[in-house]
């Protein structure tokens, strides 16, 4: 039992006279923030491990401190 062309048509007529159409393109702007952030926030995350620290400086500045 597949689901046929008419089945779909009928789902998304159904989506479109609840939620209206300016509610969905909306709902889908804010999917395309939330990816665009995600992708954002993934890139900054590999950048921040791709350059190492030099853990002997950092011990060296809390001796001063101290």
């Amino acid at each position: 039992m597949s689901i046929g062309f008419w089945q779909i048509a009928v789902v998304v007529i159904l989506v479109v006279l609840l939620f209206g159409r300016g509610k969905i393109s909306s709902l889908m702007g804010d999917v395309a923030k939330g990816i665009k952030s995600f992708k954002k926030g993934m890139a900054s995350d590999s950048n921040d491990d791709a350059q190492p620290k030099n853990i002997t400086e950092e011990n060296q500045d809390t001796n001063n401190k101290e």
